[in-house]
């Protein structure tokens, strides 16, 4: 049943709205927030929301619950005031150097200040201007633009489940930071980049690295190459005005060689060539029931996720590099020999979803000796803004196609821009492999959506497989423990860190909220039924690619070429930093980083004792290492020295060296 209440003289109706803002933005009035976003917590510190309510006075509309009869005013002179006045606030604290912005011109701030009509700040300029944090293959961290919303932290807790970022500091000394103000590539962050999709000022951005592929596109020497992922095609649009969703690969991909590219192929085909490989791999494990279930490695930020949390599933990820990784093998390995060009010459770039994909390009293992497979990933943001410095007309551009021979794709490569894309895309070919019959349904719509968790149990050929499709590490993170506790059992499991899968991904354009996800995975899905093929064993380009190179499904050079395997980065028990080469001969010394340790300064202690180990020239008699904890909290730091665990003076390094030169006296 409806209640009622009235907001600027307009009697509203509203159901199961939970507070008065979203009350309010049903009756058309859009009130300003920065902190309020329908997906995470109600957090009410910027206070932009505030109305007028009789009887109640000023109350922040997103942590009041509507109650029927109320008189809501959203506009009077106070609430007018209150706005005006915390905005001042917030720019008086904030580096307003707006125009060398990577967010100006998609800055709340910005916007809000306009809106509101600041055109004079009453305070001074910050006090000082603190370091950037550089240290993230993926994200820009600038404390000078936090406005101290906690959207990041929130995002980072709730939705991801990890928690890299919290508030530190009181007052007007508070920041947003990783522990121990760490740089973001020094902790645990898997790299999805939600923070900076939430964040409303420049605070977090995704690292822009345009200037790498301008100086590759004008190196007459370089033979520059792009692959585009599938959920790029549904949202590049929205850079120029176009509708979120609408396809725009074939305007991308006609401004891509305005700009200078050689040849521009479709990640899609790897897609395809994933699930030949992947499904093979998922059958022969089936076949055997060992390492069940097979989990997805398509996406990065899990599989590090996976590495850091939860290295006892290692055996349990598919061995399948990424379709971005798939591609570069292949473009590095043999394209170039049918170009009959040096693989040195070639500059592979990739434009993706994905904040991760950087991260994931810069791993040895997706490597050719010393030279990486991918050279450069540039998001969907960063090569729309190419385009745009570039002065091409993207929404006019006629269509082109991709080049050959890996632009031909299959609808269920497609698919895999979306959550629950790649489990439809392996039982399309999973079906067939069990069952011996080809399928003419290849729509398995249960598995399809944007909701958190979605199972679905198939039956193929009298046996039933079990599947399940997360998005968000936080669900994942729920899922492994229903898993190991033993309260579910699947066979196929796939995991995607952005809400909504590759089409949430932190290098979409902005705003990426639950609408445009929507819209997003509807343009996914149509460009699958508009595909000739739906399926990837169809894919006469791949069949012809095993023909000539890589021999067969799980063959052991699609391994060599296809396949990768990950480690463990658990920072725990049994997981060390090794500072100096292993002999059999040296002794052990381990130093505690744990918390404790580290706050009674442990971490300066291991590099002055590095620095005095080769002073004293024993590098070569001892194994020092940085490791998790000895259980000595109480008497930290703890170093341990062979068998024997210590507490040290962390100034007084020369007394461990003595410590020291008396264990390799016995040793």
């Amino acid at each position: 049943m409806a209640n009622t209440l009235y907001i600027d003289g307009k009697l509203i109706e509203y159901t199961d709205e939970k507070n008065v803002l979203e009350v309010v933005r049903l009756a058309g009035i859009e009130l300003p927030t920065f902190c309020y976003h329908s997906e995470l917590s109600v957090y009410g510190a910027c206070r932009m929301c505030v109305v007028e309510i009789d009887g109640m006075g000023i109350v922040g509309s997103c942590s009041t619950p509507p109650r029927d009869g109320m008189v809501v005013r959203t506009n009077t002179p106070r609430v007018r005031n209150i706005r005006r006045m915390a905005l001042e606030l917030l720019l008086a604290n904030h580096d307003r150097e707006c125009t060398t912005c990577s967010k100006s011109g998609q800055c709340k701030l910005q916007d809000l200040s306009y809106r509101f009509g600041i055109k004079h700040i009453r305070f001074g300029n910050r006090d000082e201007t603190l370091a950037l944090d550089l240290s993230s293959p993926s994200i820009v961290r600038d404390p000078n633009k936090c406005i101290l919303c906690g959207d990041c932290v929130r995002v980072c807790k709730e939705i991801q489940g990890i928690g890299v970022l919290d508030f530190a500091f009181r007052g007007s000394k508070s920041q947003v930071m990783p522990a121990f103000n760490k740089g973001l590539g020094e902790v645990d962050c898997v790299n999805c980049g939600q923070c900076a999709t939430v964040c409303p000022t420049g605070a977090l951005t995704v690292k822009s690295e345009v200037d790498i592929a301008w100086a590759a596109l004008n190196d007459p020497n370089k033979v520059v190459i792009a692959q585009i992922a599938p959920a790029v095609r549904v949202a590049i649009g929205e850079m120029f005005g176009l509708e979120a969703g609408e396809i725009g690969l074939g305007k991308l991909v006609s401004a891509l060689r305005l700009m200078g590219f050689n040849k521009v192929f479709d990640t899609s085909f790897t897609a395809d060539l994933t699930i030949m490989e992947e499904t093979h791999e998922f059958v022969e494990r089936f076949k055997k029931s060992e390492k069940l279930p097979q989990f997805t490695s398509c996406c990065p930020a899990w599989v590090k996720y996976v590495e850091q949390f939860h290295p006892e599933l290692l055996d349990n990820l598919s061995s399948c590099r990424s379709p971005q990784g798939m591609f570069g093998s292949l473009v590095k390995n043999y394209l170039a020999k049918d170009l009959n060009v040096d693989p040195k010459d070639i500059f592979f770039i990739s434009i993706m979803p994905c904040t991760a994909k950087k991260f994931e390009a810069k791993r040895p293992e997706l490597a050719t000796g010393d030279a990486p497979d991918v050279d450069l990933v540039l998001t969907t943001q960063e090569i729309g803004n190419m385009i745009k410095e570039s002065g091409i007309d993207f929404k006019n551009l006629d269509v082109e196609a991709l080049d050959m021979p890996f632009g031909f794709t299959s609808g269920a490569g497609v698919i895999f821009g979306s959550s629950g894309g790649v489990a439809e895309a392996s039982l399309r070919a999973a079906a067939e492999i069990l069952s011996g019959e080809d399928i003419d349904n290849v729509d398995f719509r249960d598995v399809r959506g944007l909701s958190g968790l979605k199972e679905a149990e198939v039956e193929i050929a009298g046996t039933n497989l079990k599947i399940a499709v997360v998005n968000g590490l936080q669900n994942a993170k729920d899922l492994i423990e229903k898993i190991q506790s033993g309260e579910s059992s699947y066979d196929l499991v796939e995991v995607m860190a952005c809400p909504g899968g590759c089409i949430g991904g932190a290098g979409q354009p902005v705003p990426t909220d639950t609408n445009t996800r929507e819209k997003r995975m509807k343009g996914i899905y149509k460009a699958d039924k508009l595909q000739q093929l739906r399926k990837s064993q169809q894919n006469p380009l791949v069949q012809k690619l095993y023909e000539k190179w890589l021999e067969k499904p799980g063959s052991q050079i699609a391994h060599e070429n296809l396949h990768t395997k990950y480690q463990s980065r658990r920072r725990i028990k049994g997981e060390n930093i090794v500072l100096n080469e292993i002999g059999e001969e040296k002794l052990y010394v381990g130093v505690c980083v744990g918390t404790c340790c580290y706050l009674a300064g442990s971490y300066d202690l291991m590099h002055k004792l590095k620095e005095s180990l080769n002073a004293n020239n024993l590098n070569d008699r001892v194994n020092l290492q940085a490791t998790f904890c000895f259980e000595n909290c109480a008497n930290a730091p703890s170093i341990k020295i062979g068998d024997q665990v210590v507490s040290v003076d962390p100034n007084k390094p020369e007394e461990i060296i003595q410590l020291i030169k008396k264990q390799i006296a016995l040793v």
